[in-house]
């Protein structure tokens, strides 16, 4: 995801290293920062496949910068990963997330709406933390007010995904 996310924020403009670093953290959460040792490696191997241009510009200072940018190769890198994500960026909330902070960039309408309707039938299949006997458990089968407040969350979270989902497809 961390690639996805490189290609799409450079998608929406050339940034330099400090400053990508910084819209990857606020997209994915303060409690998942994004360490040099993940980005800059990253950042490499999408140079390596031609997938990201970085040039040298004048610092402030004596130091020079590094401004990354987008190639035509990158963009279809993007595009083809936007339009075909695998199950688990379908079925993973933050994986989802970042897949959608960018689906803007499919130029295709009906591509956005296959994305849209595989994480609709996604939700739409019954799911549960927790399991007995009977299969998945609702929150009104759980006494633990901690277990049955995470399934009244996830509930309600995932009924509203869905009316958003079914109101971008209509």
């Amino acid at each position: 995801m961390l690639e996805l996310a490189i290609l799409g924020f450079l998608a929406d403009g050339p940034l330099h290293g400090y400053e990508l670093r910084n819209r990857i953290a606020h997209l994915s959460g303060h409690t998942r920062p994004v360490s040099d040792g993940s980005l800059y490696p990253a950042i490499n191997r999408l140079v390596k496949a031609g997938h990201v241009d970085r040039r040298n510009e004048p610092g402030a200072s004596a130091a020079q910068r590094h401004t990354l940018r987008l190639t035509a190769s990158g963009r279809a890198e993007l595009l083809r990963r936007l339009r075909e994500p695998d199950e688990l960026t379908i079925s993973d909330s933050s994986r989802y997330f970042t897949l959608l902070a960018f689906l803007a960039h499919l130029p295709d309408v009906a591509d956005r709406h296959a994305v849209l309707r595989r994480r609709l039938e996604f939700l739409d299949q019954p799911a549960s933390f927790f399991h007995g006997s009977g299969g998945p458990l609702r929150a009104e089968d759980v006494d633990d007010p901690y277990r049955r407040g995470m399934l009244l969350i996830a509930r309600a979270t995932s009924r509203a995904e869905q009316a958003w989902l079914r109101e971008q497809l209509a």
